[in-house]
């Protein structure tokens, strides 16, 4: 399990700690007056999606319409993948072939 995501509040910590799939832990962590919670599970797009991370809705709506790109969508595909590559090294994981 890793970190995958940080919130400020325990009610959207443990909303967020629902959705995803697989091993889950929420930590909570406090500094001298604040508290933040910790989401630890297993590091996948499916749990990235469910958690709204990454742009990835965006992504799956420009994929849906890949044969009728704009120049607009080309660069916002470049930007999107990019930064997935930088998140799929920093977790350990692939991003899709057919996402590139």
């Amino acid at each position: 399990m890793r970190l995958l995501n940080t919130y400020d509040d325990r009610d959207e910590a443990e909303e967020a700690a629902e959705k995803i799939a697989g091993d889950k832990r929420l930590a909570s962590e406090r500094d001298a007056t604040v508290t933040i919670y910790n989401l630890f599970g297993i590091p996948s797009w499916g749990n990235f999606h469910r958690l709204s991370m990454y742009n990835l809705a965006e992504l799956k709506s420009l994929l849906d319409r890949r044969s009728n790109w704009q120049a607009t969508d080309l660069s916002r595909h470049a930007e999107l993948t990019a930064t997935l590559k930088i998140v799929a090294k920093n977790y350990g994981i692939e991003v899709p072939s057919h996402w590139l």
